[in-house]
């Protein structure tokens, strides 16, 4: 599935079979996404370290290095999310969508990690690791982006995380990571308001942490 953007307001989705379009972002001209894709008929490669892509051997070795890696797109930005989102600081963990599939199958978002986090003073001091429960969170919070847009949710002002399962950390993310997550709608009951979602989030390439996930939409929350 490829997706590019004909005009400022509408998002297209190409596949084998359908075209669709979603007005809710505003998004730039012309800003094709192919992640994970080689430079190739417009398409880029989106790097989540410099040692990750140091390894290309296509790149021009004589560019200076700030200048051969390309930003992450933006399909939705901070303002977008801090919209939707009731989170503020210091919970707010999305920083940027830079995918999202019409109709909320799901979504690929960032997360910055700085040394600047408050949790960082005591987890731990002098060897910053992000707490687990947070990239649990981060990842949740990105499943609530996909599942309070109007298609999906209606008049759902809010969610909350009501399970977890197969949660596994494979490596610790510390100060300096992107951390890119992946949150996919594997099931949904609207007449009951709980969707089952399966998260995988990533730093360079290489998978940290792993869930499912069980959100409760609620129609009443009073934010």
């Amino acid at each position: 599935m490829a997706m590019s953007f004909a005009n400022p307001y509408s998002l297209v989705v190409h596949n084998s079979t359908t075209t669709s379009h979603l007005s809710r972002i505003s998004l730039p001209k012309s800003l094709p996404i192919h992640l994970k894709a080689k430079r190739k008929s417009g398409a880029f490669t989106a790097y989540c370290s410099a040692a990750d892509a140091a390894k290309d051997p296509i790149k021009d070795k004589d560019t200076p290095i700030e200048l051969r890696y390309e930003a992450f797109p933006t399909v939705m930005d901070i303002h977008e999310i801090r919209e939707i989102l009731p989170h503020r600081f210091p919970f707010l963990l999305v920083d940027r969508v830079v995918e999202y599939t019409r109709g909320g199958f799901s979504a690929v978002g960032i997360k910055n990690i700085t040394i600047n986090e408050n949790f960082f003073n005591g987890h731990f001091p002098g060897k910053p690791i992000v707490p687990g429960v947070l990239l649990i969170e981060a990842m949740a919070q990105l499943g609530g982006l996909i599942l309070l847009q109007p298609e999906l949710a209606g008049p759902c002002e809010s969610f909350f995380l009501v399970g977890t399962d197969k949660v596994q950390f494979r490596k610790p993310v510390v100060a300096g990571d992107t951390l890119v997550m992946r949150m996919t709608i594997v099931k949904m009951q609207k007449h009951l308001g709980i969707a089952k979602l399966e998260g995988r989030a990533y730093v360079g390439g290489e998978l940290v942490c792993e869930a499912d996930y069980l959100i409760y939409l609620d129609k009443a929350a009073g934010y």
